[in-house]
């Protein structure tokens, strides 16, 4: 018997799979690729897939060894930062003054 020693293709999950490997709910997956703060995803054919590999990576990226884990790094909640807000963002014009 003979092994076949090819790498096997990269596996692409479906947003509904993919969240089911990471623990989220479908909308908070989606949440985090509109927001950027995401997984990394492709798209093939108009459907986003991911990769287990790249899922894998992003859930690493949370991994902690105490609570006071200088090194860790932070997967940021999914949800809009307030600096790229539209609201937030400071007027381009400024108003004329009255006093002329």
């Amino acid at each position: 018997m003979t092994i076949n020693s090819t790498p096997s293709p990269p596996r692409h999950l479906r947003t509904p799979e993919a969240a089911r490997f990471l623990g989220l709910s479908d909308r908070t997956l989606e949440k985090h690729r509109s927001y950027g703060t995401g997984p990394t995803y492709r798209k093939i054919g108009g459907r986003v897939v991911y990769t287990l590999d790249d899922l894998q990576a992003w859930s690493d990226r949370g991994m902690r060894t105490s609570t006071s884990d200088p090194h860790a790094q932070i997967v940021p909640p999914a949800k809009r930062h307030a600096a790229s807000s539209p609201s937030f963002a400071s007027p381009l014009v400024q108003p004329e003054s009255a006093e002329q």
